[in-house]
């Protein structure tokens, strides 16, 4: 067996999901810094594995169930490792996760993460509270390295809206908004550490209505007009959002923030209005359609994303073509759509399915309209100059990869650049999945 006592205590962490939990592992591995843990990718060197599960799709505690038996044979050689749950599924399954498997040290909540290096220091435990303080500003200050030139952000937590499909009120808990103030402190320390662009986070995050600095409520459009008055930062977006939050100052924050990128991630779900009601979704087809005139008249080069489910209980042939013809008349840049699955503990958990092998060919229908779409969108922006956020070297020698303005992964030739380079490209060639373009004179 390795001695690892002389050796410097080593966090892997494997991150499920969105996001938030990306935001969230960030957050955990400088909770841990200051325990003397450093992060690692060889999860065999480590001295703690950290799991941060995600509970939105179907068999997420399966998935988790599966990977600590992964875990079983590295735990056997070490009896020492520490082994944690942290995130959704952590939440919705508790004291359950060590009972199914006792060789789990803690598990731990999505909202009491911060609690996590004294539960280290207790031996383990479970703790899926839902506390009362800012666990944001019981987290360590994060340590003045030099960050990505691209970070998230998290702004808002939790879900009020209660869809009939979604875990997201159950296992993240009530709409909290942070001060505005602690947000613009945690963005301007990032800036100061090399970020250049900023992804605004939250369950539902055109929902965060929080406290001004000088007192008072700021809505979200105000929030970013101050998050763009930052010297140093040349990019924020935000996501993911809810069709009924996207007030006037949100909309005229696209029209008149240049900072903010046109490109905006507005979930519909379904383009039935009998489906969208069984969801609990509380907006018409009608109405979505109206907010997308208003969204293109103030921004009209916008690229638009959604999420769709296939096959929600109920739903009729009618409502599938319903569905296709709004994506239709939508034009999305891409979108993601998903099988329904019932989520234990939903409103919709009980309800009838349909027949499996109808819903996967209404999910096969409606990705290759969303893959056409997604292929329209890209080839548009062939011959177009766009700016390009370089994050790291691509395989090629002097290659650079970064994103585009609307959020599309660009190669590029740039042998002279460096990561954090914000340039000016022009875009010669389209890919499934990405562009290619060339380097144009500073």
């Amino acid at each position: 067996m390795t001695d690892h006592s002389a050796a410097p205590k080593k966090l892997f962490i494997k991150t499920y999901g969105c996001q938030m939990n990306v935001y969230d592992s960030q957050r955990m591995a400088e909770a841990m810094g200051s325990e003397g843990y450093v992060l690692t990718e060889n999860q065999a060197e480590a001295d703690m594995v950290l799991l941060n599960t995600c509970h939105i799709r179907e068999k997420a505690a399966e998935k988790l169930y599966s990977d600590l038996g992964r875990l079983k044979p590295l735990k056997a050689e070490r009896p020492d490792l520490k082994i944690g749950v942290a995130g959704c599924v952590a939440q919705a399954e508790g004291e359950e996760i060590q009972r199914r498997m006792p060789l789990v040290d803690l598990v731990v909540g999505p909202q009491a993460y911060h609690r996590l290096p004294a539960m280290v220091r207790a031996g383990g435990g479970v703790d899926t509270e839902f506390p009362t303080e800012d666990k944001f500003e019981h987290l360590p200050k994060a340590a003045a390295t030099r960050r990505a030139p691209a970070a998230f952000l998290t702004v808002q937590e939790g879900c009020d809206k209660f869809c009939a499909f979604c875990v997201v009120p159950y296992t993240r808990g009530a709409e909290v908004s942070r001060p505005a103030s602690r947000i613009l402190s945690e963005a301007r320390d990032l800036v100061s550490r090399g970020v250049r662009e900023i992804t605004l986070l939250g369950q539902n995050v055109n929902g965060w209505h929080g406290e001004a600095p000088q007192g008072g409520e700021w809505g979200f459009g105000r929030l970013i007009r101050a998050i763009a008055e930052i010297d140093g930062l040349d990019r924020i977006r935000y996501t993911t959002s809810h069709p009924n939050d996207m007030a006037d100052d949100l909309i005229d924050a696209h029209r008149d923030e240049p900072k903010l990128m046109p490109y905006l991630h507005l979930p519909v779900q379904s383009g039935s209005n009998r489906i969208l009601k069984a969801m609990n979704r509380k907006h018409t087809v009608a109405e979505y359609l109206r907010l997308i005139e208003r969204i293109r008249e103030a921004r009209p080069d916008i690229l638009l994303t959604s999420d769709f489910i296939v096959g929600f209980p109920g739903e009729t042939d009618q409502d599938h073509a319903d569905t296709l013809d709004l994506v239709r008349r939508v034009g999305f840049g891409t979108a993601f759509s998903f099988k329904y699955s019932p989520r234990p503990g939903t409103p919709a958990y009980d309800r009838p399915l349909i027949d499996d092998a109808v819903a996967d060919a209404r999910l096969q229908e409606l990705q290759a309209l969303l893959s056409a779409q997604q292929k329209a969108a890209q080839e548009s922006m062939v011959g177009r100059e766009l700016s390009v956020l370089f994050e790291k070297p691509g395989r090629l020698e002097g290659q650079m990869v970064g994103k585009s303005d609307y959020l599309h992964a660009v190669f590029v030739a740039a042998p002279q650049a460096r990561v954090g380079d914000l340039v000016r490209v022009r875009i010669t060639h389209s890919a499934p999945n990405s562009l290619a373009g060339e380097l144009l004179a500073a």
